[in-house]
């Protein structure tokens, strides 16, 4: 799954609006957090994340990790925010169409 730079710019545009729903601090990524991110992705299809100043990852390699592990895309990485993003599975329950 790919989407364009113009799509891609289209996703920006709505997270830019959008509240981060998880915080990831210096725990990291357990099993249940992946799944409950993987949860929201299905529901809301674009997810935004606020990497907290006390986790010491790479920002990127932890966008590329949630990525991999719920099949999503990342769509941006800027400071301390990720946004990913996954097309519904079912067209009807689509909510974002770009």
């Amino acid at each position: 799954m790919n989407i364009t730079s113009k799509q891609r710019s289209v996703l920006k545009g709505i997270a830019m609006t959008e509240d981060a729903i998880f915080q990831i601090g210096r725990n990291g990524l357990s099993d249940e957090y992946i799944e409950a991110i993987a949860e929201a992705l299905e529901k809301r299809e674009l997810v935004k994340i606020h990497v907290l100043k006390n986790n010491d990852d790479d920002k990127n390699e932890l966008a590329n990790a949630i990525a991999e592990r719920t099949g999503s895309l990342v769509v941006q990485v800027i400071g301390s925010k990720i946004v990913l993003f996954k097309y519904q599975h079912d067209p009807k329950k689509r909510k974002i169409d770009i």
